[in-house]
């Protein structure tokens, strides 16, 4: 059993398709080597069998049953063992090198994809990342695969054509003339397989990603009547990749049908003239069985090297789809610094437990060690904000200081370990709960899970698994409603421990007096370090060390809940734009505007 390798696979070259390909099977050097020798050994052994029979023909006419013979059987016996033992190995490495192959080609992807966050989500479908690991990595696999085969094929012709030309000029001329014909025929056909085959993996890709934004967005569809038309869309591109399929497979069928049509002509002739050969005493009885068996025999190497030709224009065609994936720079920092940090050890503990942070876009100051909330006229402005926070995009034209120094000039991996952003759509994973909670792998002990998910109000959930913390979550949390996977999110983010945590709408999912503990609990959690929460929930303003407001994308002013509410009846101006965002927010959740002094509670 082979180990499939862990770990970053490298940095391939993404000039062409050809480089990727190249560096891949570089990477792979000694299995493929083991490959290549023992598909050569088990080749040149079957094309031992051609020759041995011809002279054992020649043996047993000429002297009868001699020791001649018996030795030229003898040595068929061990070519046959040897080759049977052989083909078995070789078959081995064969599905070594597809694994190198699949596996490099899908870890690339794979760490890639994590490296670059949201900028890959921007600049490619979802459908065609996925096509990318779940089709193209398997076609540079399969190239890899035939590799060893092709090379073992071409080793063994070079050698039976020095056998062929040595017993008869004529008819060894007859037999490696033909072959190279057909398989020049054969090659013709190759070039419309190609583009058929890109325009069927292109459709496919458009497939996928309309699949699954249709899945993600079902609940939407049924809700405004939308699901037929997409079902009408889907199907509609379903049937262009049928199509395209039909005519990848036409001209596949074609393909495999000259190759047993081309090289089935060439025996004919070539059996045709040795009989006239032995009939005129030019060759032996023998020699026409070798030629008749070689002719039939080099088929093979020649259908080797069609099948190459084919997985190889496959996979050149997943390869420029890699690149495409691969090319794909992260929103902030660059791949090379990502792995840097990976291959720094963690850090054992940090410096500090609360972190300032200064936005020079709006000129919010979060003061260190303070639970700060953001309140917004356009909760978009806040949004974008807590991405400036994070560090998520460094096409922002204005910085964000950590501590007095610009996040562009801190190392990404720094940013991520002192600054987490949690946000309003939260993602869960498959697995356990316990590994959800645990983003970054640290082992962190249960009682730490159970105290974050007691500050979340997520008993529901651990109560809801029998096999408590390591219950199974599913796909997105799908198991779970959307107050239970807001809150694992909550807990999962209060586990990291961060300098500065940002919050956007952690709470806008559950239920008034679910909503009140939590905002109590979160403030008494994160007492002395700092903490940003991105709301306009009353019960969560009213635990807030300050509430900013930011207006026309500055900020306005700043207080505590009640003192901005107290100042709004007194006339200030800021205060009541406060006041009126806060009531607004409160309106659209229950239906009706709530007097100032009334604003710190909810009703559900």
């Amino acid at each position: 059993m082979l180990d499939v390798p862990t770990g970053h696979p490298g940095h391939p070259p993404l000039t062409t398709p050809l480089a990727l390909l190249g560096w891949v099977t570089r990477r792979g050097t000694l299995v493929l080597l083991a490959a290549v020798a023992l598909a050569t050994i088990q080749s040149l052994c079957a094309a031992a069998v051609p020759y041995l029979l011809g002279r054992a023909l020649d043996a047993g006419l000429g002297d009868g049953l001699t020791r001649p013979l018996l030795v030229v059987v003898g040595l068929l016996l061990v070519v046959g063992l040897i080759e049977a033992l052989s083909s078995a190995l070789s078959h081995a490495g064969e599905v070594g090198a597809w694994m190198h192959g699949t596996f490099t080609s899908s870890r690339l992807v794979g760490h890639h994809v994590t490296r670059t966050g949201s900028a890959i989500g921007a600049d490619l479908p979802t459908g065609e990342v996925v096509s990318t690991v779940a089709t193209d990595s398997f076609h540079v696999g399969n190239a890899l695969e035939m590799l060893p085969r092709f090379v073992g094929g071409l080793v063994t012709y070079v050698v039976v054509a020095v056998v062929l030309l040595r017993q008869s000029l004529e008819l060894g001329l007859v037999v490696l003339i033909g072959l190279p014909v057909v398989a020049a025929c054969l090659a013709l056909i190759v070039r419309p397989l190609h583009a058929r085959q890109q325009a069927h993996r292109e459709a496919s890709g458009r497939l996928a990603t309309l699949g699954t934004d249709t899945v993600a967005g079902l609940r939407i569809l049924r809700g405004i009547g939308g699901e037929d038309a997409f079902a009408v869309r889907y199907r509609d591109q379903s049937q262009r990749v049928r199509h395209a399929g039909v005519g990848v497979a036409g001209t596949s069928a074609l393909l495999e049908a000259l190759q047993v049509l081309l090289p089935g002509l060439v025996v004919v002739a070539v059996v045709w003239y040795g009989a006239l050969l032995a009939l005129r005493g030019e060759i032996t009885p023998g020699e026409l069985v070798t030629f008749y068996g070689y002719t039939a025999f080099l088929a093979q190497p020649l259908r080797w090297a069609t099948q190459f030709l084919t997985y190889f224009t496959r996979a050149r065609v997943a390869a420029r789809k890699i690149i495409t994936v691969l090319s794909v720079e992260p929103g902030a920092g660059s791949i090379a610094e990502s792995e840097a940090a990976d291959a720094r050890p963690a850090r054992s503990g940090r410096a500090r437990t609360a972190a300032e942070l200064v936005d020079e876009a709006t000129g919010v100051h979060i003061r260190p060690g303070t639970l700060t909330a953001l309140v917004a006229e356009h909760p978009e402005a806040a949004a974008a904000l807590a991405v400036r926070l994070g560090r998520f995009d460094d096409a922002a034209e204005t910085p964000v200081h950590l501590d007095g120094v610009p996040l562009r000039e801190l190392p990404v991996a720094e940013v991520r370990e002192r600054v987490v952003v949690a946000g309003a759509s939260p993602q869960l994973f498959t697995g356990t709960l316990r590994e959800g909670l645990d983003a970054r792998g640290t082992a962190v002990v249960d009682d730490d899970l159970l105290r974050a998910l007691d500050v979340a109000d997520a008993h529901d959930v651990l109560d809801s698994m029998p096999e408590r913390l390591d219950g199974e979550i599913t796909e997105k949390g799908r198991s779970l409603s959307g107050g239970q996977r807001q809150r694992v999110a909550l807990a999962r983010a209060l586990l990291t421990d961060a300098e500065a945590l940002v919050l956007v709408e952690p709470t806008s999912a559950v239920d008034a007096h679910t909503e009140s503990r939590i905002a109590a609990r979160l403030a008494h959690e994160r007492r002395g370090r700092t903490t940003v929460v991105v709301t306009s929930s009353p019960l969560v303003l009213e635990h807030a060390d300050e509430v900013v407001l930011l207006a026309d994308g500055r900020e306005r002013t700043r207080g505590t809940h009640r003192d901005l509410l107290a100042r709004a009846a007194a006339g200030d101006t800021d205060a009541r734009a406060y006041h009126d965002v806060v009531g607004r927010a409160h309106a659209d959740d229950d239906g009706a505007p709530v007097p100032a002094h009334h604003a710190a509670t909810k009703d559900h």
